[in-house]
């Protein structure tokens, strides 16, 4: 806020703009207008009724009077209400503390109602948290969640893009999939070292961040930048109405901004191309919001098992943990060639733990119980966002962070899409084997993490099933296949996917006999093991095996028969019964790991 609303910088404290309202338990925001410099056609402030000051007046915890937060509705004075100014959108609001005077001069509180500062305790700092959801800020070239507060006068901060398509936004009872697009555009003082210098912004780093519809967890999915996919064709807005930007095949997925006039848009249908993911929004912001955000948060603690100095980046760290902010916390999460193997996948590693500290200081009672921080925090974050007009204003903004800000950190997962080096070495290609499975678990809402559920722990009590038991070793499993599908190759190539994860023991038995709603493994009571671990492998519910009354003989095989349930070799039938595919990249942001 300027001078002219709030009264004299000097005189006030922009801490104290923040109160405790002992009626809700939250901190609530004043924002005051000097009386001196108010509108002429405001209404003069009411006149106190004469007679003793009440608790609420003079003593009420943290300095809140009822009647004068800016979270009230209705018209008449009193607790939670607003006063009518006679001025259309006009909220009075009191005046500021001032600070007291340097030579101990300046109002003090009666005897007995002075302000003495309490320990927070837990469940209030579980309301603070809440409260302060604020936006999702996974931050710049590298996104992460964030919350904290942000009111009206934060609006003129952001800026918005008018795209085609998308979900139709958000919804609070729903899963939610925000794309979160860090670009290499050069903007602001001392930003010519990184990036494409003649760039209008590519999707230099891509985040797909979706939490759970019980808000219980969330994954951050990282895409590389260099992966070859398929650009599809896709539609802006110009001023001359709507466009249609010709697609393009095996390129990189960071083109699919900002080349030929792409905008963030054409970014959320690549990412849907790819992955089959509906994103419902997208937020953006360049390298300057990394700076900017660290440093409103006073620095980000990372950890580096070995020295860093890159001549490129600029960054020169001695081994052990550091706290990073400004150009230096941009340098670190720019910084490539001095970890791992000194490809962008090593980068977005040294990203993905920047952002799970960066996670861990937005949640912790330092930042959530500090007006100043809260504040600087929310004023650089509305700075450095472009998001769409579906979320482009502080409100819809408050109402999406209040939703992402429910999630425990612990079970916050950051994974990279699963891929393989091309040929050429510059750029990768998608590993489908275990990229289409992480994909299915995203979008039928399956957590990376293991999220502890009353229903989990009922479910425990509960007599044996036919997935309860020893399992078989893959190559002791042996297994006939066929398709009663509607997909074509279903059966074989599925046999490709079992035999390519150590099930040698099996065959393709072309089509079955007619087709079937749902998958079925049908077995003798002798390969119950056997039929366990083939149901691990696919994903199969309890409800798919079938046993049968009789033992089989020999080397007779169990008999899988794939139903229209079927959605691709190697994707769990049952997405309840899905499990991260093995060797793939994970980072929880509960924990502090160092770059290697």
């Amino acid at each position: 806020m300027d001078a002219q609303s709030r009264g004299r910088a000097d005189d006030i404290d922009p801490a104290d703009q923040w109160v405790y309202n002992p009626q809700t338990g939250n901190y609530e925001l004043r924002l005051d207008r000097n009386p001196a410099q108010s509108s002429p056609s405001a209404a003069p402030e009411r006149p106190r009724t004469p007679g003793p000051r009440t608790p609420a007046e003079d003593g009420a915890p943290g300095g809140y009077r009822p009647g004068n937060t800016t979270t009230g509705t209705g018209t008449g004075a009193g607790p939670g209400r607003r006063e009518d100014t006679g001025v259309p959108g006009q909220v009075p609001v009191p005046g500021q503390r001032s600070r007291r005077s340097r030579d101990g001069s300046g109002d003090t509180p009666p005897p007995g109602t002075g302000r003495r500062k309490r320990k927070q305790s837990a469940p209030r700092k579980k309301k603070i948290l809440m409260w302060t959801g604020g936006t999702l800020a996974l931050l710049l070239t590298a996104g992460a969640v964030t919350g904290y507060v942000i009111y009206q006068q934060l609006d003129g901060n952001i800026q918005t893009v008018d795209i085609v398509g998308g979900s139709g936004g958000f919804k609070k009872d729903q899963a939610v999939n925000i794309l979160v697009i860090g670009t290499d555009k050069r903007t602001g003082k001392g930003n010519t070292a990184y990036g494409d210098r003649k760039s209008q912004g590519h999707a230099d780093t891509t985040i797909l961040f979706h939490v759970s519809k019980d808000r219980t967890n969330a994954t951050a999915l990282s895409i590389p930048r260099d992966l070859i996919t398929d650009i599809p064709d896709c539609e802006t807005k110009t001023g001359d109405g709507v466009t249609t930007i010709p697609g393009t095949s095996s390129t990189r997925f960071n083109e699919s901004l900002g080349v030929s006039g792409r905008d963030p848009g054409c970014t959320m249908r690549t990412v849907k191309e790819l992955t089959g993911i509906e994103v419902d929004h997208f937020m953006m912001a360049d390298f300057n919001a990394v700076k900017e955000l660290s440093t409103a948060v006073g620095g980000v603690e990372v950890c580096l098992a070995k020295p860093i100095k890159d001549k490129d980046s600029k960054l020169n760290l001695s081994a052990g943990k550091h706290v990073v902010k400004g150009e230096e916390a941009l340098a670190f999460v720019r910084t490539r060639k001095s970890v791992g193997f000194g490809s962008d996948l090593s980068r977005i590693e040294i990203q993905q733990q920047f952002l799970s500290s960066m996670i861990r200081k937005m949640k912790s009672g330092d930042t959530l119980t500090s007006p100043t921080k809260m504040w600087d925090l929310a004023n650089a974050a509305t700075k450095a966002l472009t998001v769409d007009t579906g979320i482009g204003s502080i409100k819809q903004l408050q109402s999406l962070g209040l939703e992402l800000a429910k999630v425990d950190p612990k079970n916050i997962t950051f994974t990279t899409v699963p891929v393989v080096d091309n040929e050429d070495r510059s750029s990768v290609l998608l590993q489908e084997s275990k990229a289409k499975p992480l994909f299915s678990m995203i979008k039928n809402d399956v957590s990376l993490t293991e999220v502890q559920k009353k229903e989990k722990a009922a479910a425990a009590k509960k007599a044996p099933g036919p997935l309860d038991g020893a399992r078989a070793q893959k190559s002791d499993v042996r297994v006939a296949i066929y398709n009663g599908s509607d997909t074509r190759g279903a059966a074989g190539a599925t046999l490709t996917w079992l035999q390519g994860e150590g099930v040698s023991k099996s065959s393709n038995e072309a089509n079955a006999p007619q087709k079937i709603a749902a998958t079925t493994l049908e077995y003798g009571p002798n390969q119950a093991d056997q039929a366990r671990t083939l149901a691990d492998l696919m994903g199969l519910p309890a409800t798919a095996l079938k046993q049968k009354a009789a033992d089989s003989q020999g080397r007779e095989p169990m008999v899988l028969t794939l139903g229209a349930d079927f959605q691709g070799a190697g994707i769990p039938v049952s997405p309840a019964k899905a499990k991260a595919p093995e060797g793939i990249q994970k980072v929880e942001a509960d924990k502090q790991l160092c770059a290697k």
